[in-house]
């Protein structure tokens, strides 16, 4: 398994080089990964739809109502997984979790029609496999320039002042800081000059189902000369992403794999465009999978030692939404 990642990622780096341009995904463990030459892109049955790069033909209107159901697990069986958490944070092991969970749900719209009608700045419908439509940036790499949009904090924007609730609210803005400094840290990995442009930047999300407000920074540093074309060493450096994971990250994954009891796969990977000379990358959230017949859409949230296991219950089944309107 190793040596063929191993090659993807020395594949990645040799095209960056080259300054051929080409599509890359990367699943949650690293252990799939995926590269596709822009002359190969339509072959492979992947339709894309990024702010730089879109192979995605002409919407044709959607002329049904909407069917959606969820059918979330029950909060005994979210408590077991979160329990595990919050013993392992207790005990000092993480400060930050990234938990996640799979819901079943039903719907007569296509992951196809999915793709080609929620709105997000990042969307891919995989060979009827997955579909997903994210708002979260991963990196950007830009003229040598390396930038990063941590994205933590969500809550229902019905509520009154809720962009000033969440960006107040103590267990959101620990969270958020964690991250913050996580995703610092990595960058620092690869890039020099690591600083915070921006914090805490609230952006708002129109859903079908409700409207949500999420909380982003920017942190931005400049390529370390030794990494400098190397798209697939930054990637194999920086990977799993911090956001959807925690921290410390190499801990926090062995509770994440005892605590979820369900194989993550692509979703809370990676993937991106880079276009022969700059990269757009996202993470993998906001995910609906094809298992058989059965449609399941991945979803969760951070826990620290503040979280309230009903608090995210809720914000796991807020998430399991389209944004179709």
């Amino acid at each position: 398994m190793f040596s063929t990642n191993h090659q993807k990622f020395m594949e990645m780096d040799e095209l960056s080089q080259q300054k051929v341009p080409y599509f890359f995904i990367i699943d949650f463990l690293s252990e799939n990964v995926e590269v596709y030459k822009e002359s190969e892109i339509e072959k492979s049955g992947l339709l894309i739809d990024f702010q730089w790069f879109s192979n995605a033909k002409d919407t044709f209107e959607l002329n049904k109502k909407i069917e959606w159901k969820s059918y979330p697990e029950s909060l005994e069986s979210f408590k077991e997984g979160f329990d595990i958490v919050q013993k392992n944070i207790h005990l000092g092991n993480s400060y930050l979790v990234n938990y996640t969970r799979k819901t079943k749900i039903d719907t007569n719209l296509t992951l196809s029609e999915i793709f080609y009608h929620s709105r997000a700045k990042y969307k891919v419908f995989y060979k009827d496999f997955f579909v997903f439509f994210s708002p979260e940036t991963f990196v950007k790499i830009i003229d040598g320039k390396i930038l990063t949009y941590p994205m933590k904090g969500t809550i229902d924007a019905s509520l009154e002042n809720a962009a000033e609730i969440l960006k107040n609210d103590k267990k959101e803005k620990a969270e958020h800081y964690t991250v913050v400094d996580l995703l610092r840290n990595d960058l620092s990995m690869v890039a020099d000059d690591v600083k915070v442009d921006k914090f805490q930047h609230i952006d708002f999300i129109k859903t079908q189902q409700k409207d949500l407000y999420t909380m982003s920074s920017e942190i931005s540093g400049i390529i370390k000369p030794e990494f400098d074309g190397k798209v697939g060493s930054i990637m194999k450096t920086l990977l799993p992403a911090g956001s959807i994971l925690g921290a410390p990250k190499p801990k926090t994954l062995e509770i994440i794999l005892e605590a979820e009891g369900f194989d993550r796969g692509f979703y809370t990977g990676v993937c991106g465009w880079f276009d022969g000379k700059n990269v757009d990358s996202c993470v993998m959230i906001r995910f609906i999978e094809k298992e058989g017949d059965q449609l399941y859409f991945k979803s969760g949230g951070g826990i620290t030692h503040m979280s309230k296991l009903e608090d995210e219950y809720q914000e796991m089944k807020n998430k399991i939404y389209v944004p179709i309107h």
